[in-house]
């Protein structure tokens, strides 16, 4: 095999695909990248058996051929190599060059016939959404998902299609995040949980052109992301996600309008009280006008009061500053309402079109010195 292409391209390539090596695997060929040009095209693959990714470099062909390349290797390599045009050349016994300028590289590769292609998705159901909104919606709810194994399902996000809209839910057990996005045309009715793990990845890698789209398909165990010249394919999480409805009131005793960058820039001036891992709740106080904030810690303490607009009764309530802090950043909206029933009972953040809804249950602060 022989092919040419400029370091910009390749190393782009290369970084693309480099998302989906295992970072630990009994499988050797598992920690390679896969560079195949047999069919006319430069294709990159890497696949952990959970999630794959494909991308098709810009470059010449000069021999056809196949090898698979260690992909740390790989990928130091070309992002060290000097500015310019890079020549990979490997012979019949798997031993790769890799030139550029005066540079000049050579590893022992494996043979591409050992590689764990990604698999074959009949892509009958289709969904179109622009790369910016995707991107968005994964990062207005990602960080709801749980990082602890023992409940895989909180571990991905649900996508929820009917009509013309997409619900995307995500919930660690202590809050839910919900966005709801209208979709360009109607499709039928589907829920799968897609891994957290591959839509961070996808987000990565997405340019996020509000121009351009990605098409997503689906299986009964696979999901398929597809934009400009990549493909990320990725295992389904199996199982009935929550029932979420049932955690969702519209009823509250105490309603709140507050400017969020003021709140948010609040809440954030408190937690420099707060140690890393130290589980110090916000202490928020609502009467009349007035949202007074309070923190104590081993550091010291704090307190600030915001004007509000307030309807129905005065309320005490303690939350993790973290999930207010996380919903807060990722809504655009200049003003956000609070709804509260009791210092027991969730909060919701919504707007009245529900278009997002964090669900944030509070802290038990009483009993927290």
């Amino acid at each position: 095999m022989k092919l040419k292409c400029s370091k910009a391209n390749l190393l782009n390539g290369v970084q693309t695909v480099s998302k989906a090596v295992p970072n630990k695997t009994t499988m050797s060929i598992l920690e390679c990248i896969l560079v195949d040009a047999t069919n006319g095209v430069i294709k990159l693959t890497a696949n952990d058996m959970e999630l794959g990714i494909e991308t098709i470099v810009e470059g010449d062909i000069l021999e056809k051929g196949i090898i698979a390349l260690d992909a740390k290797i790989f990928l130091e390599i070309v992002r060290k190599l000097p500015d310019g045009d890079i020549l990979i050349h490997t012979d019949d016994s798997c031993k790769t060059s890799i030139t550029c300028g005066k540079a000049k590289f050579n590893i022992i590769g494996k043979s591409g016939e050992d590689f764990s292609y990604l698999p074959d998705i009949e892509k009958d159901n289709q969904l179109v959404i622009s790369q910016f909104t995707l991107k968005e919606v994964v990062r207005q709810t990602i960080f709801s998902i749980s990082d602890n194994d023992n409940n895989k399902l909180m571990t991905g996000e649900l996508f929820d299609i009917n009509g013309d809209e997409l619900k995307v839910v995500s919930l660690d057990g202590h809050r839910i995040s919900i966005r709801k996005i209208q979709l360009k045309d109607s499709y039928e009715p589907r829920k799968v949980v897609v891994p957290g793990k591959t839509l961070n990845e996808v987000s990565k890698i997405l340019p996020g052109d509000a121009q351009s789209d990605v098409t997503i398909s689906f299986t009964p165990k696979h999901i398929v992301f597809e934009f400009d010249n990549t493909t990320v394919v990725s295992r389904l999480i199996e199982g009935e996600y929550f029932k979420i409805d049932q955690m969702l009131s519209s009823d509250y005793e105490t309603k709140v309008k507050i400017n969020k960058k003021e709140f948010l820039n609040c809440i954030d001036r408190a937690t420099l009280l707060v140690k890393e891992g130290d589980k110090k709740p916000i202490i928020i106080n609502i009467t009349d006008g007035s949202m007074e904030l309070r923190i104590n810690s081993v550091l010291g303490s704090m307190n600030e009061d915001i004007d509000i607009e307030k309807n129905g009764k005065d309320l005490m309530i303690g939350f993790n500053p973290k999930f207010l802090i996380d919903a807060l950043r990722v809504i655009e909206d200049e003003e956000v309402e609070l709804y509260m029933v009791n210092p027991k009972a969730p909060c919701f953040i919504k707007n009245p079109e529900e278009s997002y809804i964090y669900l944030i249950l509070p802290v038990n602060f009483s009993t927290v010195s």
